[in-house]
């Protein structure tokens, strides 16, 4: 039996070596006999992390890698190697809070003075 191949746009990648695809499929409403758009998101392989937010991509069915990952990415013939991401600058250390006094303390130093 073939594998089931689907197309649908990144919506997440924050996780490693995983994207988040949306695939919208077009259904007749059994009522109004319009069509709907209904989506369902799955979660892919994406062993080079190539893949980003908003991108257009086919997964394929395979076995599964997880608890919910049974899906992979299939990479376009031809598309250029991948260039490592650079993670992002570490933020700065934030400057130590101060206390303020409590408001009995204050009264009783003012009062003291």
């Amino acid at each position: 039996m073939p594998k089931r191949v689907l197309q649908g746009v990144v919506v997440s990648d924050s996780c490693d070596k995983t994207v988040i695809v949306r695939v919208e499929r077009r259904v007749m409403h059994p009522v109004y006999k319009k069509f709907v758009s209904r989506s369902k998101k799955y979660a892919a392989h994406d062993e080079e992390n190539r893949y980003h937010a908003g991108e257009a991509v086919r997964i394929q069915e395979s076995r599964p890698l997880s608890k919910r990952k049974h899906w992979i990415v299939l990479v376009e013939p031809g598309a250029p190697p991948v260039p490592p991401r650079e993670p992002p600058p570490a933020p700065e250390p934030a400057a130590p809070r101060r206390r303020r006094a409590s408001r009995a303390a204050a009264g009783e130093a003012g009062g003291a003075a």
